[in-house]
């Protein structure tokens, strides 16, 4: 089976270990719906691999997402998709990559802004440089923390850093994370890479069976303590929050605060 070309992201195999690559280096890979929905597509070619054991999720250039493209917060949905659709993209990305066969490995460096967050949440391990700098902007934009991302950083972090974090908006860095347990390890930027493809190599060296036995193992505990499942309907606290007039008033000034008068359509990291 050939390797998929997509527009915004970057898919390919080496043997057991496959590569997911966030390609818009220029925008700083911003998780648009139309990404969203290649994420979905690449989760279940990997899947069709059953030789792909794992899988490392990176953004190329200088970060690793700055987040959902602030361009979906203006004009119609993408594609002819419902405003219901467009807004579950997002859940749907985060379940097709937490649900893939193999073991999934988070390179994190640069930003790593609101869904891109919950994007490296839905992953089974993660790496992130220590000049990272995390960030959930939402409540700041006038929309709910949505994409399944609640559940997934309770089950991270706990409820309490979760409030915090969600509600204050404030940024955290990668020493932060990993004390808080959100990511595995933590190394110089120059190091990422390598410490990123040798732990790729390790897992590699696994059996199939023990691998996805242990994923799955872990996976079931996990959804019987804090499940994703009903987050289905976050897509609907995101219409609701676009249609709320003091929601988007909030969220307008906050991007004309961050951006200027910079064009919307472009994402950066929202750390002012």
């Amino acid at each position: 089976m050939p390797d998929p070309a997509f527009s915004t992201i970057e898919v390919g195999t080496d043997g057991p270990v496959g590569r997911l690559t966030l390609n818009r280096p220029d925008k700083l890979n911003p998780l648009s719906t139309h990404t969203l929905l290649e994420l979905v597509d690449a989760a279940r070619f990997f899947d069709a691999r059953r030789d792909v054991k794992v899988v490392i999720v990176s953004g190329r250039g200088r970060a690793f997402s700055a987040g959902a493209d602030v361009g979906a917060f203006v004009g119609p949905p993408p594609g002819g998709l419902s405003v219901r659709d467009a807004a579950d993209a997002g859940w749907e990305m985060a379940e097709a990559i937490e649900g893939m066969r193999a073991v999934t490995v988070a390179a994190i460096h640069g930003h790593c802004v609101g869904g891109a967050v919950v994007l490296a949440a839905a992953c089974d391990l993660r790496v992130a440089a220590e000049d990272t700098t995390f960030r959930i902007p939402e409540v700041d934009l006038g929309i709910p923390l949505a994409w399944g991302g609640i559940p997934r950083l309770v089950r991270e972090i706990g409820p309490a850093m979760t409030r915090e974090l969600v509600l204050t908006c404030r940024p955290f860095t990668a020493a932060e994370a990993r004390a808080l347990g959100f990511v595995n390890r933590v190394v110089p930027a120059g190091e990422l890479s390598a410490t990123v493809e040798r732990l790729a190599g390790e897992l590699a060296g696994r059996s199939a069976l023990t691998l996805v036995s242990t994923k799955r193992h872990v996976n079931a505990v996990l959804a019987a303590a804090s499940g994703t499942l009903h987050s289905w309907s976050d897509a609907d606290g995101l219409v609701a929050a676009l249609a709320d007039p003091e929601s988007r008033q909030v969220g307008r000034a906050y991007l004309e605060r961050v951006l200027g008068g910079r064009s919307r359509s472009v994402a950066e990291p929202p750390l002012a």
